[in-house]
């Protein structure tokens, strides 16, 4: 545990986030009272405090930020030696750039209490490349940008690069769309074959709910019929299917399924309609043939490690061959852009386990490639039973993400969108690789915060993106059940989303 104090209330989620990076397997407490702080230290002690305090302008000086790291408690309570002692220049007039200086002072801190740096520097944010689309699109150089990320986030050189590149990619592919006057279409399927241990996502096992799946498909259907009532005058752009797995439905349900879809929305401008098959163990030829009969343009198959006994570690009940034969199966049925995901920090996984892992994607070269760092969610079975993961280390370095990176443009394939998760392996990032013309356009709009999106299915997430870049949001409830009886209430919340 890493304890943190605080005089004032203020930047909690930030500090927070920061000290994760360095630290991902402790628990980081925060705290404006001093008696939480105290209780909490009695009963374990930490690896160390920090204590963060707010001096406001006194007697002519400047506003400014004080940090102190202090060694373990000693027996009795008694607080340890002051280890660091550090001070920043402030403007508690500007929040911005005082976040920006107390995470810099905070990682400059860190970093030589551990000697580590992290590739990412102080930004803990999901979306990196917003700040390099948005200095783009005002027309800074990109030496000008690079030199903000490194100085402004203490960003290393090589991500300050790979953000410029994906968003000048990005920018590229937008200019191709009319996707100001549009909207994308996410539709959550929440049922899986089994639950996968480090999955902390919106799904069940689909064994029980087999009696449920018509009714949830009932309430699906009312919420698809709204979607099309408030969009009736906009653009569909994209549509993507994900969950879960979707290909847990049987051939029947898939049917219903896209046949409502198509039937009550407009098609016309249409860029790209995406289904996550996702798990080989839920793929068929026939569930594939419906997919290609009702004209799905990208689909997804999943392997996340090519090694079984990770496989049978993370709970993935399929085999090593049951992922080459549904690759090989969706190739026949003519399925010329598939998109696979990995998973980085996988228990136990070195990198001679993601180079053999490569080697074998390499050989069925899908058309894009999805490459995860393993973020430890609150949710997934990695943090709730931790006992049983314990054994294994589970991290990343720079040499496995430069392994897949060149694994990757030796395929042929760029990297076109980045994304980020709290307490990922190593501090690093997702990043989607993709053939020219086989970008997931989906995942830029989502993650670029460009378009609106309507979301339906039961944990789903409805996100609006107004003229003036306001973003909005309404979220479905998880549980199946719920979702079922309360459709009504989740058709309101969007009505309350979209139509104000």
């Amino acid at each position: 545990m890493i304890t943190v104090f605080l005089n004032k209330a203020d930047f909690e989620y930030d500090i927070h986030s920061l000290v994760k990076a360095f630290f991902a397997v402790q628990e980081v407490k925060v705290f404006a009272e001093w008696e939480k702080i105290h209780s909490l230290e009695l009963q374990v002690a930490p690896l160390f405090r920090l204590e963060i305090f707010y001096h406001s302008k006194e007697q002519g000086q400047k506003d400014r930020i004080e940090i102190i790291l202090q060694n373990p408690l000693t027996e009795g309570g008694r607080a340890g030696e002051v280890s660091v002692r550090r001070e920043t220049d402030a403007d508690f007039t500007d929040r911005k750039e005082t976040k920006n200086r107390l995470k810099r002072c905070l990682y400059q801190i860190l970093s030589e209490y551990t000697g580590k740096k992290l590739p990412w520097g102080t930004l803990t944010g999901i979306r990196p490349v917003k700040i390099s689309m948005s200095m783009l699109e005002e027309g800074r150089q990109e030496s000008e940008i690079k030199d903000y990320m490194k100085n402004t986030y203490l960003a290393s050189e090589q991500k300050a690069e790979l953000s410029i590149e994906i968003a000048k990619r990005e920018m590229e592919l937008l200019n191709r769309m009319d996707y100001r006057d549009g909207y994308s279409l996410y539709v959550g399927i929440p049922f899986c074959p089994s639950i996968c241990s480090y999955c902390s996502f919106s799904s069940s096992p689909i064994a029980l709910w087999r009696d449920k799946v018509e009714s949830f498909l009932d309430a699906l259907e009312r919420e698809l019929d709204f979607t099309a009532q408030i969009y009736s005058g906009r653009k569909l752009s994209t549509l993507y299917i994900g969950g879960g797995t979707p290909t847990t439905l049987t051939p029947s349900q898939l049917e219903r399924l896209l046949c409502k879809i198509e039937n009550t929305l407009d098609f016309t401008h249409l860029a790209e309609y995406t289904v996550e098959a996702g798990r080989p163990d839920s793929i068929t030829k026939d569930k594939l043939s419906v997919l290609k009969n009702h004209k799905v343009s990208r689909i997804s198959i999943n392997p996340q490690t090519m090694k079984q006994e990770t496989l049978n570690i993370i709970g993935r009940r399929h085999t090593r061959e049951q992922i080459i034969e549904a690759f090989w199966l969706a190739r026949e049925l003519g399925f010329d852009n598939i998109n696979m995901d990995l998973i980085l920090g996988l228990p136990g996984e070195g990198i001679e386990d993601v180079e053999h892992t490569m080697e074998a994607v390499f050989a069925l070269s899908p058309d894009s490639l999805t490459i995860h760092s393993l973020a430890m969610k609150r949710a997934a079975k990695f943090q709730m039973f931790p006992e049983e993961y314990q054994k294994f280390s589970m991290t990343s370095s720079w040499e496995i993400v430069d392994l897949t990176a060149r694994y990757a443009r030796e395929m042929g394939l760029l990297p076109y969108y980045l994304y980020r998760q709290k307490n990922m392996a190593g501090n690093f990032e997702n990043v989607g690789y993709a053939a020219p013309g086989k970008e997931g356009l989906y995942n830029i709009l989502m993650m670029e915060e460009k378009q609106s999106i309507v979301a339906c299915g039961a944990g789903s997430v409805s996100k609006r993106v107004y003229h003036d870049g306001r973003i909005a949001r309404c979220e479905n409830v998880k549980d199946v059940a719920s979702y079922i009886e309360r459709i009504e209430e989740m058709i309101e919340r969007k009505r309350k989303l979209f139509e104000e």
